[in-house]
């Protein structure tokens, strides 16, 4: 499931992310990046213990906490701390997967990459080229949201960055290992959830959001990894 979630940032939180790490400095994109991955990898970032990573990481985690859409569709269980980098001068990512397993700087834990996310944190019109390329069995997905909108997908689609032919494209990228490890099971409680909320909306009451609550938490109780 690729999903939108949008306003994560406020625009004004936004420009206080881009004074923040627009003063900061950058390094090569690379020093992230798998075997595979840094071949074809060409864009800038944000060292991942600095200063500037650190305070807008956390505002965007606190953000995520409070985002009912992201909750429902990524049921996190652990969320990677936030990166971020630039693209731009002919910048671009070219197509690869994620890393199965990512280990936490400065910490012994380890995280699998059930999630992928990019928080956009430049406007469309700031840069030319730049489109997220997500490919999944129902083809291709150009993705290139609002700054302060975020998309999510499986970290298992192989994906790729445009090249940025005018501007710069800034943003955040992260992973989620959900409490459910299956997208489809994930994709089935997102739906169930969504049609939960719309019935208690139009029909305050109504005894089947009590019955489909329960089969929802009962699939929950079933497939979780806590």
């Amino acid at each position: 499931m690729l999903l939108e979630i949008p306003a994560v940032l406020t625009k004004e939180q936004v420009k206080h992310a881009r004074q923040v790490i627009d003063a900061a400095d950058w390094v090569d994109g690379k020093v992230t990046a798998g075997p595979q991955s840094a071949r074809v990898k060409e864009n800038e970032q944000l060292p991942e213990n600095s200063k500037a990573s650190r305070e807008i990481g956390d505002m965007i985690l606190e953000a995520l906490a409070r985002s009912p859409r992201f909750m429902s569709a990524a049921l996190p269980n652990r969320v990677f701390p936030p990166l971020f980098n630039r693209y731009r001068g002919g910048h671009a990512f070219g197509l690869h997967v994620d890393n199965s397993i990512r280990p936490i700087t400065g910490t012994p834990l380890k995280i699998r990459t059930d999630l992928s996310a990019t928080l956009f944190l430049s406007e469309p019109d700031d840069y030319d080229g730049g489109e997220l390329i997500v490919e999944d069995t129902y083809g291709l997905h150009s993705v290139k949201f609002p700054a302060g909108h975020m998309v999510l997908y499986p970290s298992s689609s192989l994906h790729r960055v445009t090249p940025v032919t005018r501007g710069a494209r800034t943003s955040s990228f992260f992973w989620i290992q959900s409490m459910i490890r299956q997208d489809a099971h994930r994709t089935l409680l997102f739906q169930m959830d969504n049609a939960i909320q719309s019935i208690a909306r139009d029909a305050p009451g109504h005894p089947s959001a009590v019955e489909l609550t329960g089969i929802y938490h009962n699939l929950l109780r079933q497939w979780a990894e806590v």
